[in-house]
């Protein structure tokens, strides 16, 4: 026997969750399922400051069955395949679903094999990552002694792209109070050409990196790491100008092709088959990130591998009653829950348009995302920016005092420590418009 439903949501993340629980909350459909699953739910934002010992891992997770909200139908299953002609899912278990709407919001998977040796160095010894572990990304940065501290993360999409620097400047500070800074070369190296794409933003985390006296390495690709060896090994992804380099020779400091360095630092680097190797004492990355292998074997992808949807309404290109938000949709702005909050609504308004005026709504999601950059036990920035990366501050913000967010303040650092989970959990979770 085929289950149907009116509404049919694959994933029990937050775009996920938080679908459901609008649509229920509103009384926009009495049909609703989920398929997940994942026996837990995770509060990711937190687990920066799990990684800096500042949180409860505990805190961040509660179990799945008290996250699905009241009068959702719960299919605990792996999508496995889609027959999108048909209106139809196929399960690993639980057979052949079938509905009017599909709302495509399952996340990012990992795949090491984008950087051979990552996958076996990961999440052992003095290789670390908050996006997997961030208990033993804590047990790295306190028990670190000096070195070179090496943070960097792969050219793909990842969740949060902010989330790579963040931990490092936590990491520093907790160094400089515990008496390792001196000894210790603080790296961030990326594939990037600045700091960050918001101008606002990136001219105050460039005086955090002065003040912090960090080595930034732009145009580094990260495509390999020997675990064994302690090195990360990079591809540039520009050439040198002429006359340039990478790598400080002798006492000449003018060939240093500052495109490539900011703030140069004489650490340990190794040349090889035109890659360069950063030799680390600790290393945190994000792992390679790309939508789950079901989604990228299906028709719904675009060639990049992610859900094809219009970046305005969400809505696929074609099927229109399927829509996807969250990390596997196609947008090209960052993958963060404060990107989903502006999401949902557009994905309901379209989804009730569609079933009752058979066209969709009038709203546009305009890639509105923010990133919350702690920039020290007790400071954080927020950065808030659209589809052209223009700088837009939420105007609440004054409500907590707060006249310029491009800028650190305490004040949003106990925002992102106490008010974030709290809206987290008891607002956006449950259907709220927060």
């Amino acid at each position: 026997m085929t289950n149907h439903y009116e509404v049919l949501i694959i994933g029990g993340g937050t775009a996920g969750i938080m679908t459901a629980a609008q649509l229920l909350r509103q009384n926009k459909s009495n049909s609703v399922a989920i398929i997940e699953p994942a026996e837990t739910h995770f509060y990711q934002p937190a687990f920066t400051l799990v990684g800096a010992g500042t949180y409860d891992y505990d805190k961040t997770k509660k179990p799945m069955s008290e996250m699905i909200p009241k009068g959702t139908t719960w299919i605990k299953d792996k999508a496995i395949s889609f027959e999108a002609d048909k209106n139809s899912v196929h399960t690993d278990k639980s057979g052949l679903i079938t509905y009017d709407y599909l709302v495509v919001a399952v996340g990012l998977s990992y795949d090491f094999s984008l950087v051979p040796g990552l996958g076996e160095a990961l999440d052992k010894g003095v290789v670390c990552s908050n996006y997997t572990d961030p208990k033993h990304t804590w047990n790295v940065v306190k028990n670190f002694k000096g070195g070179t501290a090496l943070f960097t993360q792969p050219a793909t999409p990842i969740k949060c792209g902010g989330a790579p620097q963040k931990i490092m400047y936590l990491a520093e500070d907790y160094w400089k109070k515990n008496k390792v800074r001196l000894d210790t070369e603080v790296v961030f190296a990326t594939s990037g050409t600045v700091i960050f794409g918001t101008k606002e933003i990136a001219e105050t985390l460039m005086k955090v990196v002065e003040r912090k006296d960090i080595n930034l390495r732009f145009n580094h690709k990260l495509v390999k790491v020997d675990g064994e060896n302690k090195i990360a090994w990079y591809e540039l992804t520009k050439d040198i100008k002429a006359g340039g380099c990478i790598i400080m020779s002798g006492e000449d400091e003018k060939c240093l092709d500052e495109a490539f360095q900011y703030n140069y630092k004489n650490v340990k680097v190794s040349k090889k088959d035109g890659l360069y190797g950063i030799h680390y004492d600790m290393l945190h990355t994000a792992p390679p990130s790309v939508a789950p292998k079901f989604i990228r074997d299906s028709d719904l992808v675009n060639d990049a591998g992610w859900v094809d949807v219009d970046i305005n309404t969400l809505q696929h290109k074609k099927y229109p009653n399927i829509f996807s938000l969250g990390d596997v949709a196609a947008l090209p702005t960052a993958k963060t829950g404060a990107a989903i909050r502006k999401q949902v609504p557009i994905v309901i308004d379209n989804i009730v348009n569609l079933r009752e005026r058979n066209k969709i709504g009038s709203l546009s999601y305009n890639g509105y995302s923010s990133c919350p950059l702690v920039t020290d036990y007790g400071k954080m920035v927020l950065a808030e920016f659209d589809y052209t990366g223009k700088f837009t501050p939420d105007p609440k913000l004054k409500y907590m005092l707060i006249k310029d967010s491009s800028k650190e303040h305490w004040r949003l650092w106990m925002f992102k420590k106490y008010m974030l989970p709290m809206l987290y959990w008891k607002g956006m979770m449950k259907g709220k418009n927060v």
